[in-house]
């Protein structure tokens, strides 16, 4: 059932991410329900996601998640419809942006070229840290000022755009590293490591003596805050980011606070 369930999800252009996950929450379940594959149950389906929300006490996002790869694999694929229980809702949290102020004082923290130099196209493009480090010299247009995102999530390629300063940044570290390939590499030619990035943006933050809690993802927080704020059409920034929702952009409407701070509080208004 596994390797037919990894198939399927193959063909249909799930991530490797994606792939591994759904086969690990099948795998425990069967494990879990002791029973043949034929023989399951919806009972089975709620007694199990209810084990993992009473017993091991897993966050709504983890529950929802085995719930998809269940859903998939029994209602999906094998045509079952068995996996109709309502779960707990994700909870919604506002997402972490820095002050335009704080992403330059972040920068200027990065003292190694390579680091600065992935902070400023982290935040500069809006990328997600595994795009980042799959980025090839190749894939961008220095004259034009735009570069490709090639096989981003869902698979989809997208156009990025990149400012003057990253563009003459990147031709300075292009010359001084005789980079041929991936644009971000260990000694070995290889791409760095999510974690490696993840590293990186950290140190420099710290540096920068920045309270926040700040990981690459910050940056594209920040990336596409900033663009809201500076009155680009939300719909243009759907794309840019490689949102196949509209619904998954419009966080930002909530977390950009310039419209806010506008408004004059009460307390101004009276002679103390």
């Amino acid at each position: 059932m596994l390797e037919h369930l990894e198939t399927e999800l193959k063909l249909r252009g799930f991530s490797d991410r994606t792939v591994k996950a759904y086969m690990i929450h099948n795998a425990k379940f069967l494990e879990f329900s002791k029973k043949e594959l034929q023989s399951i149950s919806e009972d089975d389906i709620k007694r199990y996601l209810g084990y993992l929300i009473s017993d091991k006490k897993a966050s709504p996002r983890t529950v929802a998640l085995v719930k998809a790869a269940l859903r998939f694999n029994y209602d999906e694929v094998m045509k079952r419809g068995i996996v109709t229980i309502k779960t707990p809702k994700i909870s919604q949290h506002l997402p972490t942006v820095l002050s335009k102020s704080e992403v330059k004082s972040l920068i200027n923290a990065a003292k190694a070229a390579k680091s600065k130099l992935m902070i400023m196209c982290l935040y500069s493009s809006g990328l997600r840290i595994s795009e980042c480090i799959k980025l090839r010299l190749g894939d961008l247009e220095l004259d034009e000022r735009i570069g490709w995102v090639r096989g981003g999530k869902g698979n989809k390629d997208r156009l990025i755009i990149l400012s003057e300063s990253l563009v003459k940044a990147v031709r300075e570290y292009i010359g001084r590293e005789n980079a041929v390939s991936y644009l971000f590499t260990n000694r070995k030619g290889s791409p760095l490591s999510a974690r490696n990035v993840q590293k990186i943006v950290e140190r420099a933050a710290r540096k920068a003596g920045i309270a926040k809690k700040v990981s690459p993802h910050t940056l594209r927080h920040s990336f596409a805050t900033h663009l809201l704020e500076s009155g680009t059409d939300i719909r243009k920034i759907q794309e840019l980011l490689g949102h196949s929702n509209l619904q998954t952009t419009q966080i930002y409407t909530k977390v950009s606070t310039e419209e806010l701070k506008k408004v004059k509080s009460p307390l101004d208004s009276l002679s103390l």
